[in-house]
């Protein structure tokens, strides 16, 4: 793990929005299930990220040189973190909204 963590400015950004969600869960008290959903969505995007950058590696051990069809597998690589974030992101939306609109409901 350290090796893919090492050297990504991403994970940096990952990890600090994912304490983030995770101190807003604890503060919002989200049930049992939702706190496995939210855990189950920040582990698919590290996951993703770290299959990224495995795949960025790869490419550089095989050849220096430019490749369309590496060029091509590695936006394909990021393109699937970006399908993963914005899953996670609608899936936090969806926790979190309800979790808000409920307490509104419940001071009024």
């Amino acid at each position: 793990m350290r090796e893919g963590v090492r050297g990504q400015s991403s994970f940096v950004v990952h990890f600090l929005i994912a304490a983030a969600v995770l101190a807003a869960a604890a503060v919002l008290r989200v049930s049992f299930l939702e706190w496995a959903v939210l855990i189950l969505c920040i582990a698919l995007v590290l996951a993703a990220e770290m299959f990224n950058s495995a795949l960025e590696r790869m490419a550089r051990a095989i050849t220096g040189e430019q490749s369309p069809h590496l060029r091509d597998a590695l936006d394909i690589a990021s393109a699937a973190v970006l399908t993963a974030v914005l899953g996670t992101v609608a899936v936090g939306i969806i926790i979190f909204a309800w979790r808000i609109s409920t307490l509104l409901m419940a001071n009024q």
